[in-house]
């Protein structure tokens, strides 16, 4: 039996006397992909610190494999266009050898930016940039945020393939953050819908057809609306946090 990378069992959490995870049980095993969904203060950025380590649990008990070795891939990355930094100082502030980092970007497929400014990649790129750095010292487990946000359509089809392409090579286990049931179908081995605690999860055919999903979300999987009110710095932590938030639509 395959020991699980990760094992959450019972979590619950509070902020300010107020309850944002209640009874969360999540177990994640060597080479699967899942896929975290669920409405804006549904938790899963707590959860995601939790499962990085970053945040203690309330109620419950985190499990982690004894060779757990996590990669990280922020949602959002703010560069001030004025900072002279380029794609390989970007990634030697993780790893200094020079030819992992070189290799991370032939992984993602962008080793040709390797002397660009980092402000000059596409939205494309940063995110395969983000992905390079994530995989750097061959994790076996990726923790990725919004991994396609500021995407066009035929390129977050692209990176939904890398990530699984990653996952077998690596190999590795995956839990991403999607606001986008639709698109993530191909690229995911199980949906966990989230709304303080699991209303449902499976096949992502089985979620988008539960009752608990349809009242989230309705019939119509790939809109809703989410806050994110920070950003993060250059080795991924969050740098800024607001009160009032920045809205977001996606669809």
């Amino acid at each position: 039996m395959t020991t699980p990378l990760i094992q959450l069992k019972g979590i619950g959490k509070y902020f300010n006397g107020n309850k944002v995870l209640s009874n969360v049980d999540l177990n994640i095993e060597p080479g699967q992909i899942i896929t975290l969904i669920g409405p804006n203060g549904a938790g899963k950025t707590t959860l995601v610190k939790i499962v990085l380590g970053l945040i203690d649990t309330d109620e419950g008990q985190v499990t982690r494999h004894s060779d757990l070795r996590i990669g990280y891939m922020p949602q959002k990355l703010h560069i001030d266009p004025t900072l002279p930094i380029t794609l390989k100082r970007f990634l030697k502030l993780a790893e200094p050898d020079l030819h992992l980092c070189i290799n991370a970007l032939k992984e993602v497929g962008i080793e040709k930016h390797f002397d660009s400014p980092l402000h000059s990649l596409s939205g494309g790129e940063m995110q395969r940039a983000l992905l390079a750095r994530a995989i750097l010292r061959k994790p076996n487990f990726l923790v990725l945020d919004e991994p396609v946000q500021g995407v066009d359509v035929a390129g977050q089809e692209a990176l939904y393939r890398l990530i699984g392409q990653l996952r077998d090579r690596l190999p590795c286990g995956v839990l991403m953050v999607s606001h986008d049931l639709h698109l993530v179908m191909s690229a995911t081995d199980e949906v966990v819908c989230l709304n303080q605690h699991i209303c449902c999860h499976g096949h992502p055919d089985q979620v988008s057809n539960n009752p608990a999903f349809i009242e989230l979300f309705g019939t119509k999987t790939a809109l809703y609306t989410h806050r994110h009110d920070h950003h993060h710095n250059l080795h991924g932590e969050v740098m800024e946090q607001g009160s009032a938030g920045q809205e977001c639509q996606h669809d």
